[in-house]
């Protein structure tokens, strides 16, 4: 989702200043899963990071994947 494709309407004061914002719920749903994600992301950035065919072979060893 990009931000431009929000479907946002924006609450007003007297002075036409943006105080809230309304969205349709699949979209906020979709911005907190966006948010979670990139926390998780912070959280790991400091661990080694696993070669890709290491974590195919964990994958097939835990019978995630088959050969």
């Amino acid at each position: 989702m990009e931000i431009r494709d929000l479907q946002a309407q924006y609450v007003t004061d007297q002075n036409g200043k943006k105080t809230a914002v309304i969205l349709p719920i699949e979209e906020f749903e979709e911005l907190l899963e966006d948010l979670d994600d990139l926390a998780v992301l912070a959280e790991r950035r400091d661990e080694p990071a696993i070669p890709f065919e290491e974590v195919i072979k964990r994958l097939k060893r835990d019978g995630f994947l088959q050969d």
